[in-house]
């Protein structure tokens, strides 16, 4: 009797076995990556006000994105432009991808050969704006125009900055 019982038990056992071993199934996935271009931003020309003349009333210059020079106060634009031109900066990157555009908050100051002769640079515009670069190719051009803030008999100098119109791009 127990070498019946012993075989009773033992099939019992295998036929559980058997039966959860059945009730498994198993199934893959395929895993990638896919590994994008870079943004990169490659400044092509400085942004530049030209010439200016200023009275004993202060005044600014706006340049646009695009190029354009318009004057308020006591500024003037003499005939003789000099080098105007906006910013402009060539980006690039994966192809069909948007990106946005940080630019400065914050003035930045323009000194002139003379250290205690000074301007400030503010309130940035970019072309596209801020938020709607595309890559339709893989590049477009950005360019950034500002306001220049021009003193009241402002002394006659060349002013510049070299380092702080940083322009920021990032995918969307």
């Amino acid at each position: 009797m127990r070498k019946i019982t012993s075989i009773v038990t033992l099939i019992t056992a295998v036929v559980a076995v058997s039966t959860t071993a059945n009730a498994q199934a198993t199934a893959t996935a395929a895993s990638g990556a896919t590994i994008v271009t870079p943004i990169s931003i490659t400044k092509q020309v400085d942004l530049n006000f030209g010439n200016v003349a200023v009275t004993t009333t202060a005044g600014t210059v706006i340049m646009t994105p695009g190029g354009v020079r318009s004057t308020t106060g006591g500024v003037t634009l003499p005939t003789t432009t000099g080098t105007v031109a906006a910013a402009s900066f060539t980006v690039g990157g994966q192809a069909d991808y948007t990106y946005n555009v940080t630019l400065p908050t914050a003035d930045i100051t323009l000194a002139g050969l003379t250290p205690a002769n000074t301007m400030s640079l503010g309130s940035f515009t970019s072309s596209p704006s801020d938020t709607a670069g595309a890559l339709l190719s893989g590049t477009q051009t950005l360019t950034v125009g500002g306001t220049l803030t021009v003193k009241a008999s402002q002394e006659a100098d060349t002013y510049a900055n070299a380092a702080d119109l940083t322009v920021t791009v990032n995918y969307n």
